[in-house]
C-alpha cells in the first residue's frame, strides 16, 4: 500500500515571510500540528507546533506580557522552520513512511511531487490507523 492511500491532502501552507502569529491561527483555527513552509509552490521548510510553542514567549496572552512579548508574534516562518525536510513521493510504500519514522526524530513526513511540490502529509497516527484497521503496512 502506498502513502498516497493514507496521506492527508489537506496540507496548509505558509510563505517564508508569514508571521508567527498568521501560523498561530492557523493551528488554533484548524487543529493541526505542522504547516509546510512553500516559496513559489516548492516545500523549503516546516513549522511544528512545538517549533511554534519555543519561539513564541510563555507570557503572551498572561498578565505580564510586554511588547517585547507581543514582538515575538512578529517573527517569520523562515526564522523558525526546519530547513532539513526529509520527504517522500506519493508511490513510497507505507513500508518506507514506517523505516523514515523510525530513523529520525520527526512525527510528520512531507508527501512531494517530482517538483517538491508538497501533495499530502503523513502523520505516524496515520500510519497507526492503518496497522488498528488491521491492514497490512507493507
Amino acid at each position: 500500500m502506498s502513502v498516497e492511500r493514507i496521506m492527508s491532502t489537506s496540507v496548509v501552507t505558509v510563505s517564508m515571510d508569514d508571521s508567527l502569529s498568521t501560523i498561530r491561527e492557523i493551528f488554533d483555527r484548524h487543529g493541526f500540528h505542522h504547516v509546510l513552509v512553500v516559496e513559489e509552490g516548492r516545500l523549503v521548510g516546516i513549522v511544528s507546533d512545538r517549533d511554534l510553542l519555543k519561539a513564541l514567549s510563555p507570557n503572551l496572552g498572561t498578565a505580564s506580557e510586554t511588547a517585547r512579548d507581543l514582538a515575538s508574534l512578529h517573527r517569520r516562518a523562515h526564522q523558525i522552520m526546519s530547513r532539513q525536510l526529509i520527504t517522500l513521493r506519493r508511490e513510497a510504500g507505507i513500508q518506507d513512511a514506517i523505516e523514515t519514522f523510525n530513523r529520525n526524530r520527526i512525527s510528520c513526513i512531507p508527501i512531494v511531487d517530482a517538483a517538491n511540490r508538497p501533495v499530502g502529509i503523513v502523520s505516524w497516527r496515520d500510519i497507526l490507523k492503518v496497522i488498528h484497521a488491521g491492514q497490512s503496512p507493507g
